[in-house]
């Protein structure tokens, strides 16, 4: 990881969502749950506002970093970027977390949306991958896949009754 560092830099430990995407074998997924122990310190301190704001400033953050990063790689979507995953994670969380209140217990199911959103890459998510440059791209189907797994979740907590109403 050291060599890692080195060679990209700041920018590149922070675009590989603080070295969670330089972890061996799916480096989305580690990113992903990386993400995790952040959001949820930042729902406990700051409450889903919080974590809204904190995934708008890491979707910044991303593209400014991925802006820094790519002209130095010939991929220009590598996988060991993950600060993406971290701004799309958040972002899922902070919506089921709107509905449902502030529980530890929401994070499994939305680590699972977000990852099979990302994954699977249906439209919109899919469309969002190839819209404008790399450095944006990256970053804008993480954030439509987290959108699409915290509606999804949103929808299903509002008719199962959880939460307020």
């Amino acid at each position: 990881m050291i060599t890692l560092v080195k060679s990209y830099g700041f920018s590149g430990w922070i675009a590989a969502g603080f070295g969670s995407g330089w972890l061996p074998k799916a480096p989305g997924t580690w990113g992903s749950l990386a993400a995790l122990p952040p959001a949820w310190l930042l729902l406990d301190w700051f409450g889903v506002a919080g974590l809204f704001w904190a995934a708008i400033l890491i979707l910044g953050l991303g593209c400014w970093v991925c802006a820094i990063v790519l002209p130095q790689l010939e991929d220009q979507d590598p996988g060991w970027i993950v600060i993406d995953e971290w701004a799309g994670q958040w972002l899922c969380i902070a919506m089921v977390a709107a509905i449902t209140g502030i529980s530890w217990v929401i994070l499994l199911p939305s680590f699972i949306a977000f990852r099979l959103f990302d994954i699977f890459k249906p439209w919109p998510v899919s469309w969002a991958e190839r819209v404008g440059p790399a450095w944006w791209s990256i970053m804008a189907d993480d954030v439509v896949a987290g959108a699409l797994g915290g509606a999804l979740l949103f929808v299903a907590a509002y008719f199962a009754g959880v939460g307020g109403r």
